[in-house]
């Protein structure tokens, strides 16, 4: 009896349940889809940069790799020191690639096709320091007096901004406009009007540097420093926004 009664229960939850299912697609079904509008947009900002990243190699070569190691650690340590006395703080040195690799020699092939094995005839040690200039305008001077202390490699230059937060709000700014009238011009081409915003949201921010070189925008510089155009950097923020379409 007791199992006729679990049963019984069992059915009766089950019916309850498929009811419930019932209900709930029928009313998926009864209710209309909302026609909406989803547009991307994209804001630009451009900004002068005011710091410089710079990657500056010291190479040296020796017949040993010990030789080679002391020649290069000697200039490395007279640029590290230049730098600290030109104002480069402690935070903005760092040591970003070092290596030491062997030079081969390859011997020409024979005539009976064999080649003898290659044989190494010294060392290359190469010590990379990338390091910040908050102070743009010293940039040819800095390299400038990195040559002179041997540095013979690199010479890479990256401009940015120490607080680009303002360009990129301005940018985003730009993106949600741009959005807008993307979504009201493909509206009015449909014969209806935007209507509630429904969603908008962020897809990304993208720094980056444009070929754009300005006359008033020349580092200020000496005769003899080396001549470097900072250009400005460009700020773009994508961003993804939908409206509810009402029929006109």
């Amino acid at each position: 009896m007791t199992q006729r009664r679990n049963f019984q229960r069992t059915g009766v939850v089950c019916t309850v349940l498929a009811a419930l299912f019932l209900c709930s697609v029928a009313a998926a079904d009864s209710k209309e889809i909302q026609p909406i509008i989803r547009v991307t947009g994209e804001g630009t900002a451009l900004i002068a940069p005011d710091m410089a990243v710079l990657d500056l190699s010291v190479t040296r070569e020796a017949a040993t790799a010990q030789e080679a190691l002391e020649a290069n650690s000697a200039a490395m340590k007279q640029v590290l020191e230049e730098m600290r006395k030109q104002g480069v703080e402690e935070r903005d040195l760092q040591t970003s690639n070092f290596s030491i690799q062997p030079k081969y020699i390859y011997p020409s092939q024979k005539s009976t096709r064999e080649r003898e094995p290659p044989s190494i005839v010294g060392y290359t040690v190469r010590n990379t320091l990338t390091l910040r200039i908050r102070d743009i305008s010293r940039v040819g001077e800095i390299l400038d007096k990195s040559v002179i202390l041997g540095v013979n490699e690199g010479g890479n230059i990256r401009f940015s901004n120490n607080d680009p937060s303002a360009a990129i709000d301005q940018a985003r700014v730009a993106a949600v406009h741009n959005a807008m009238m993307k979504a009201k011009t493909l509206a009015e081409a449909a014969g209806v009007r935007t209507g509630a915003l429904l969603e908008l949201s962020e897809q990304s921010s993208t720094p980056r540097a444009l070929p754009i070189a300005r006359a008033e925008m020349m580092m200020s510089r000496t005769a003899d420093s080396v001549p470097v155009a900072t250009g400005e950097n460009s700020y773009k923020v994508q961003v993804s926004v939908t409206y509810a379409i009402n029929p006109s």
